[in-house]
């Protein structure tokens, strides 16, 4: 684990991020060995999504990747130095988070798109992410439960083991705490107030043929404090990529399994 002394040393590799709307280039930046994309689309606004460097110096599992999120993808650089950073770019929810979230859903950044695995047969498909959040952590239980989703053909694959999805009211210091990193103090060169260990997600057995894939993220029952997915680069594949840090977080799939400053409390309005 890096230290903030390690942090410090290594300023230069710290977290970057550049701006992408392009559902083209966000999904191939993702896109690894023996799968083919197509039809790729792209909800969010221009400046919610984009590429990130130096995730390695900032406490991320895994160094390069994309970044989806509900306020602005450049509220991500540390140091965690602001109070609830955010922002609201006025965006649709989308049904699917509300179901999962249980509450409505505001500022939706969604990637979709189909894929196949090349050769025309069917296999196992593999991805690594990095959820984090400024709800974190005094928003924990309440209704601003901001909430991810990774459906493959409808289905929610980002399962817990008891069936919950990945959220701030799932994940964090009281609840799956051994896969959550609280970063309150700013010893990790990110603005999150939180974020989740690397998560390695698989899907066994997929048959041959087209499948839809959708990364969604939104925030829960309002539009502030921004939350983000980090998505490994090329992680996207038929073949494990990376190995990401043990705990106990395991995802499921249905029927498949799938694996600053200290902050003040925010009046919310």
């Amino acid at each position: 684990m890096l230290t903030a002394g390690m942090l410090m040393t290594s300023a230069a590799q710290a977290l970057v991020v550049t701006d992408v709307a392009d559902g083209q280039t966000l999904a191939n930046n993702i896109l690894g060995s023996g799968i083919s994309i197509s039809n790729v689309s792209y909800q969010g606004s221009a400046t919610s999504s984009g590429t990130f460097t130096g995730g390695l110096a900032s406490g991320l599992g895994f160094d390069t990747g994309v970044l989806l999120t509900t306020g602005a993808a450049q509220n991500a650089v540390g140091p965690n130095n602001e109070t609830g950073k955010s922002t609201n770019f006025g965006g649709a929810g989308d049904s699917d988070l509300t179901a999962l979230s249980g509450y409505s859903t505001n500022d939706a950044t969604v990637l979709s798109f189909d894929f196949e695995f090349d050769g025309g047969l069917g296999g196992d498909l593999f991805f690594n992410i990095v959820f984090a959040s400024e709800e974190y952590n005094e928003f924990v239980g309440t209704q601003f439960n901001d909430v991810f989703g990774l459906f493959v053909d409808g289905n929610n694959v980002a399962k817990l083991p008891n069936g919950d999805p990945l959220s701030i009211n799932t994940v964090n210091n009281n609840v799956n705490s051994d896969s959550y990193i609280d970063n309150e103090t700013g010893s990790y060169d990110i603005q999150y107030d939180g974020f989740t260990k690397s998560i390695g997600i698989k899907v066994l057995g997929l048959s041959a043929g087209l499948h839809s894939m959708k990364f969604a993220i939104a925030d829960g029952s309002d539009f502030i404090l921004d939350s983000g997915i980090f998505i490994q680069a090329s992680s996207f594949s038929d073949t494990p990529v990376g190995v990401p840090e043990p705990g106990p977080l395991l995802l499921l799939s249905i029927g498949l399994l799938g694996l600053g400053a200290a902050r003040q409390r925010l009046n919310r309005q």
